[in-house]
C-alpha cells in the first residue's frame, strides 16, 4: 500500500517549546571542548596580560561645588545664579574632563618633557591603541600641525584615558581619580587637575563679568542717549502745542481751576444778595414794621426808628389803658408812631435799592465769569487731546530714565565684582601619593577572561552548530524531509569509511553478515525497523520489491542491502538480493567476486534466471549479481526495460522479498528509471557527512521516488558522539540495555557468511 500524498520536507510539528532546555544542555555537552579551549586561551592571555602590564597607582582629589559662596555677592546682579540642578553638576564633570583643563595641566607641569611621563612603561592595551592610531594616521594625509602641538595632543589623550571624574552619590562632591604607573606622578597630576579647574572657574567668571560689564556700559550709553532724545522730544512737543506747565500742571488747567473757583464764589454772592433783596422787599410790601427783626438788617437808622416806634407804641398802650384811647396824649403818640413807620419804610426803600444794586453787580460778575470759564473749558479740551501724546512722550522719557539708572547701578556692581576672586568650587581633599597599586586587578581580569572565554566559546559552539549541515538525529530527519526515520546503524569496524567504495570494495566484507551474526545488535534492530516500515506501508501481501539506495556514493547502501537481505532470509522469508548498480557493482565484488554473469546477462543475453542466481547455505539467501560490461553504456535504459520488468515478475513468483541494491541518486538517474517496478525505497544517509540540503534536493527531485520512500537510515553513526545529541543519543552500552542490545562492537566474524557466495554456486535451496 503506497502513501497517498507526497511528503512535505521541513518542520511539520504543530507545537514545540521555543526554548528546549534539554536541547541547550545537549548542545553544551557537544561543544564543551570548544568552550574549555576558549576559556583556557582567554585565561592564558589574561595571565600574560597580568605578567607584562605595569602596576597602576590611583591618586584622588575631591572637589566640592559650593553654591553658597557667590549667592550673596551676585544677589540682584546680572550674574545672579539660581540653585544649580543635577544637569549643572554633571556639566562640571565634563568640564573637569575637558580638553581645556587637560591642556592647562600639561602646560603647567610641562608633561611632554617630564621623564615620569615620557619614560613610563606602556601597557598592552596602550600598545594596541597606539598601533591602531598609528595605522589610522598612516592612511590619513599629513596635516600641518606642528610636532609640539602633536605631542600636546598625544599627552592629552593619555591623560584623559587614565582620568576618571565622577559625582559622589547625590552630593555636590566631584571625585577626580588619575591612574599612572608612577604614584608621585599620579598625585601630582590629580592635584594639578583640581587647581586647573579652579583657575578655569576664576578665569571664566572674570571673563563673564568683564563681558557683562562691557555690555552694561555700552547699553548704559545707549539708554542715556535714548533718555535725552525722548526728553527733548517731549519738551519740543510741549512748546509746539503751547502746553506750558507750572508746578507739574499745565497753565490752562491751573487757570480753568481758578476760574471755576471764582465762578462758584460769584454764584454764592449772587444768591446771597438776592436773598437779602427778596427779604427786604417782602417786608416793604407787607408794610408791617413788626416784620423787621433786629439783627436782620444792618442799618442803624432803621433799628433806631424801630426802637422809637416800639417805645411810642408801648406808652400809647399804657396811657390808653389809664386815660382811655381818646386821650390827647394817646393820639399824639399814635401820630408819632405813624411818622416813625413812614421814616422806617423810607429808609428800607433806600436799603432795598442798595441791595438791588449789589444783586445786579453780583449777577453781572457771575455771568462774566461763566463766559470766561466756558472759553477756558474749550481751550482745556483742545489741550487734553494734545496732552495724550504728551503723556506718552513723558512715559517714554521716564522709562528710559529708569532703565538708564538701573543699568548704571549694575555697571557699578560689575566693576566692583571684576576683582573679587571667588568661585563656586573648592578642594576638600587634595591628592596624596598612593601607597598600594589600584590595578590591574588580578581577580577581575581573570574573571573577565573566564567570562570572555565562555562567551567566545559559546559563540563558536553556536556557530558550529549553525553550520552543521548534516543529519545527526532522527528528529532532524523527520523535520527536514518529512519522511519516517528508520534508525541508526552504528559505526563499526569494517564500515568506518577509511576509503570510498569506488576505491576499496572489500571494505564491506567484514560487516556483510553483521546483522545475522549479531541479531540483538542495534544494527539488526534498525534493519528490522526497515522491514516493519515496509510491511506497514506496503501491506502484508507478498511479494515486495524494496530498493536500497543512497544520495551520494560511499554512504554504505550496499552494506545495508546485503545485511537487510540476509536478515530477511534468516527470518525464513524467501529473499532475493539483486545487485542493480550496474556501473559500480560493489556488492558483487564484495560478496561474489568470482561471479561471471548476472543482471546484464539476463536482460541482454536472455540468460536463464536459475542459472544466474547464487545461494547462501546458511540463510538460503538468493542473489543475482551484476558483472560490469562495456557494451552497456546506458544502464538506466536497461533497468527501465521490459526485460527488467519480466525479471521482477518472474522473481515475484518465487520470492517474498526482492531487495534491489540501487545506484546513488545524485550521480545517475537509474533509480528514477526503475521506480515503476519498485514498491518502496529505503534511503541510506551517512551520519554527520551528507548535507541535509543535498538529501532534500536529490530525494525529492522526482515525486515518484519521494512517494515510494519508506524512510531514511542514518548509517555509520558514531554512538559516542550521538550521546551528545539529546534524548536520541542513548547510551546503548548502558547495562540497562544489555538485555536488548549486545555485541554492538564485535570482532571480525569468522563465520561462513563471510565466504564469497560464488564458491557455493549450486541448485536453489528447497525453500526457493
Amino acid at each position: 500500500m503506497m502513501r497517498e500524498s507526497f511528503p512535505h520536507p521541513g518542520p511539520h510539528r504543530e507545537s514545540e517549546s521555543p526554548i528546549d532546555l534539554y536541547k541547550l544542555l545537549a548542545v553544551a555537552r557537544r561543544q564543551w571542548r570548544i568552550a574549555v579551549l576558549s576559556v583556557a586561551v582567554c585565561l592564558l592571555l589574561g595571565v600574560l596580560f597580568l605578567a607584562i602590564a605595569p602596576p597602576k597607582y590611583t591618586a584622588q582629589t575631591d572637589i566640592l561645588i559650593d553654591q553658597d559662596n557667590n549667592r550673596i555677592l551676585y544677589q540682584g546682579s546680572a550674574l545672579e545664579r539660581t540653585v544649580e540642578d543635577e544637569a549643572w553638576i554633571l556639566s562640571q564633570v565634563e568640564v573637569l574632563a575637558s580638553d581645556k583643563v587637560g591642556l592647562a595641566v600639561i602646560d603647567k607641569l610641562n608633561l611632554t618633557k617630564d621623564p615620569a611621563y615620557t619614560d613610563a612603561p606602556v601597557s598592552p592595551v596602550q600598545m594596541a591603541k597606539s598601533a591602531v592610531r598609528f595605522l589610522m594616521r598612516a592612511f590619513k594625509p599629513a596635516g600641518p600641525a606642528s610636532t609640539v602641538e602633536k605631542e600636546r595632543r598625544d599627552a592629552l589623550q593619555n591623560i584623559q584615558s587614565n582620568l576618571v571624574v565622577e559625582r559622589v552619590n547625590r552630593s555636590y562632591v566631584l571625585s577626580v581619580r588619575f591612574s599612572w604607573s608612577d604614584p608621585v606622578f599620579a598625585a601630582k597630576v590629580a592635584k594639578a587637575i583640581g587647581e586647573a579647574y579652579l583657575a578655569d572657574q576664576l578665569n571664566a567668571k572674570y571673563e563673564a563679568t568683564r563681558l557683562a560689564g562691557g555690555w552694561a556700559q555700552q547699553r548704559m550709553k545707549d539708554l542715556q542717549q535714548e533718555a535725552l532724545r525722548s526728553d527733548l522730544a517731549a519738551q519740543k512737543f510741549r512748546a509746539e502745542n503751547n502746553l506750558i506747565a507750572a508746578s507739574g500742571k499745565l497753565v490752562s488747567e491751573q487757570q480753568l481751576s481758578e476760574l471755576n473757583s471764582q465762578l462758584i464764589t460769584a454764584r454764592t454772592d449772587t444768591a446771597t444778595a438776592k436773598v437779602k433783596y427778596d427779604r427786604l422787599q417782602s417786608i416793604i410790601d407787607s408794610g408791617n414794621p413788626d416784620a423787621i427783626v433786629a439783627g436782620t438788617l444792618d442799618s442803624a437808622i432803621v433799628n433806631d426808628l424801630r426802637a422809637k416806634y416800639l417805645e411810642a407804641s408801648r406808652m400809647a398802650a399804657e396811657i390808653a389803658e389809664k386815660a382811655g384811647p381818646d386821650h390827647l396824649q394817646v393820639k399824639r403818640l399814635h401820630n408819632s408812631m405813624d411818622e416813625y413807620r413812614r421814616l422806617i419804610f423810607d429808609e428800607l426803600g433806600r436799603i432795598a435799592k442798595s441791595y438791588s444794586s449789589d444783586y445786579q453787580a453780583a449777577k453781572t460778575r457771575e455771568d462774566s465769569l461763566r463766559s470766561i470759564v466756558k472759553d477756558a473749558t474749550g481751550v482745556s479740551a483742545e489741550a487734553n487731546e494734545t496732552q495724550v501724546q504728551m503723556r506718552e512722550l513723558d512715559r517714554e522719557a521716564e522709562n528710559y530714565k529708569a532703565l538708564y539708572e538701573k543699568f548704571l547701578q549694575r555697571y557699578q556692581d560689575s566693576v566692583q565684582q571684576e576683582s573679587f576672586p571667588v568661585t563656586e568650587a573648592r578642594i576638600i581633599a587634595e591628592a596624596a601619593v598612593p601607597q598600594e597599586p589600584s590595578g590591574p586587578r588580578k581577580s577581575l581580569v581573570l574573571a573577565l577572561c573566564t567570562f570572555l572565554g565562555l562567551g567566545v566559546g559559546s559563540a563558536l559552539g553556536a556557530l558550529q552548530e549553525y553550520r552543521d549541515r548534516f543529519f545527526r538525529t532522527g528528529e532532524q530527519v523527520t523535520d527536514e524531509t518529512g519522511l519516517p526515520f528508520l534508525g541508526f546503524v552504528p559505526l563499526i569496524a569494517g564500515n568506518a569509511g577509511k576509503g570510498r567504495e569506488l576505491r576499496r570494495s572489500d571494505a564491506m566484507r567484514p560487516v556483510a553478515n553483521y546483522a545475522v551474526n549479531n541479531p540483538l545488535s542495534l544494527f539488526a534492530e534498525t534493519l528490522r525497523s526497515a522491514k516493519i516500515a515496509a510491511d506497514l506501508s506496503l501491506g502484508r501481501e507478498k511479494p515486495k520489491v524494496i530498493g536500497v539506495t543512497s544520495v551520494l556514493p560511499g554512504e554504505g547502501k550496499s552494506t545495508i542491502a546485503i545485511n537487510f537481505a540476509r536478515l530477511l532470509a534468516s527470518q525464513k522469508a524467501r529473499t532475493l538480493l539483486i545487485d542493480a548498480d550496474l556501473r559500480n557493482p560493489s556488492l558483487t565484488r564484495a560478496v561474489a567476486p568470482n561471479a561471471q554473469a548476472g543482471l546484464a546477462e539476463f536482460v541482454i543475453d536472455k540468460a536463464s534466471l536459475k542459472d544466474l542466481l547464487l545461494f547462501e547455505e546458511r540463510t538460503h539467501l538468493a542473489m543475482l549479481p551484476a558483472v560490469s560490461r562495456r557494451d552497456v553504456p546506458l544502464t538506466s535504459e536497461l533497468l527501465a526495460s521490459r526485460e527488467m520488468a519480466g525479471l521482477l515478475e518472474e522473481a515475484k513468483a518465487a520470492f517474498d522479498y526482492i531487495v534491489l541494491d540501487l545506484p546513488p541518486l545524485a550521480p545517475v538517474v537509474d533509480v528514477r528509471a526503475v521506480t515503476p517496478y519498485v514498491d518502496g525505497y529505503a534511503c541510506v544517509v551517512e551520519w554527520g557527512r551528507t548535507a541535509r540540503a543535498t538529501v532534500q534536493a536529490k530525494l525529492f527531485a522526482d515525486q515518484a521516488v519521494g512517494k515510494k520512500c519508506l524512510g531514511i537510515i542514518l548509517n555509520k553513526a558514531d554512538m559516542e558522539k550521538l550521546k551528545l545529541y539529546g534524548s536520541e543519543g542513548m547510551d546503548y552500552g548502558d547495562p540497562r540495555y544489555a538485555a536488548y542490545f549486545r555485541d554492538i562492537t564485535p570482532a571480525a566474524d569468522p563465520g561462513p557468511g563471510n565466504a564469497p557466495l560464488a564458491a557455493r554456486i549450486g541448485a536453489p535451496a528447497s525453500s526457493s
